[in-house]
């Protein structure tokens, strides 16, 4: 496997996420935290307008917009997609990357602790996956992949690469023990690249158990569109524990219980995320697997 020549640190892909625009920042202060011996480590502030107004995004969702076709269009552009063009310009172009290895850093309202989030099942990733979650044990791995359509992650440029995702806090603000954590996870990573450019790497051979994107869920809704009800106080916080047909699912504002009735249990995340209300989505169900890397 192809050695890590170049690799990128994002922050700030959302303007309200201020674990990964602050890191970005510290390692920009201190280069020598994230510099090592056999690769170059370059640091990206995704949406500096965002953060200037402490906002998710000006007019849409960057982390949404790393399509092909949306790179490569040019008509009636807004503050996002002209972003989204320029970043891929400096790490990209998709599917041909200046870069080799690219870490995206986020943060949710959601009780998500510490998540790798994979956007393509890549050898690279996988060992790199393992390894963090063997050594830190409270590392989860949500695998957003479905074979055979293209993502629109700002990561999806690469195809070596993840996102971590640590929750939960509350937008536009840091959180001194969570900063900390991912600190960690990402200094973690550049050394494991580094061993990994020396050959210097212990075999590792675990079970590696990933949390596979199944589908999103709404919350309940009139015909209008109007939310009439809450997740409920036993699933609230309760991010990849197991949902089994028959729990309580949602509470309604006449305080009526909705239980989950599918006939597999599902792993629930990004439970009750404040920044998907608006995209209509109370949860993302996940299967767990487990896989031999």
């Amino acid at each position: 496997m192809e050695k890590i020549n170049k690799l990128a640190i994002i922050g700030g892909t959302h303007g309200n996420e201020f674990t990964g625009i602050y890191l970005v920042k510290k390692f920009e202060k201190f280069p020598e935290l994230i510099t090592r011996k056999n690769f170059e480590t370059k640091t990206l502030l995704a949406n500096p307008q965002g953060f200037e107004l402490v906002k998710r995004y000006i007019d849409t969702d960057l982390n949404r917009c790393f399509k092909v076709e949306n790179l490569e269009n040019n008509i009636n552009l807004n503050y996002e997609e002209s972003r989204a063009k320029f970043i891929n310009q400096i790490l990209g172009p998709k599917g041909n990357p200046k870069f080799d290895f690219l870490l995206d850093l986020h943060s949710t309202t959601a009780n998500m602790g510490l998540t790798i989030i994979l956007v393509n099942h890549h050898p690279f990733n996988l060992k790199i996956a393992a390894y963090l979650s063997s050594v830190e044990p409270n590392v989860k791995v949500y695998s957003f992949f479905n074979p055979g359509e293209e993502n629109s992650f700002l990561n999806s440029i690469c195809k070596r690469g993840f996102s971590i995702e640590v929750g939960p806090i509350a937008q536009g603000i840091l959180q001194a023990n969570l900063f900390d954590k991912t600190e960690k996870l990402v200094q973690i990573s550049l050394d494991y690249i580094e061993h990994f450019n020396e050959g210097k790497l212990h075999h590792i051979s675990a079970d590696l158990v990933i949390y596979k994107h199944l589908k999103f869920v709404d919350y309940p809704k009139t015909k209008n569109g109007e939310i009439v009800a809450m997740i409920h106080p036993q699933l609230q916080g309760k991010d990849y524990q197991k949902l089994s047909p028959g729990d309580p699912m949602f509470l309604t504002f006449e305080n009526q219980t909705i239980y989950y009735q599918e006939e597999n249990p599902v792993w629930p995340v990004f439970i009750n995320e404040a920044a998907y209300y608006e995209k209509g989505i109370a949860m993302c169900l996940t299967t767990q697997e487990s896989i031999t890397v």
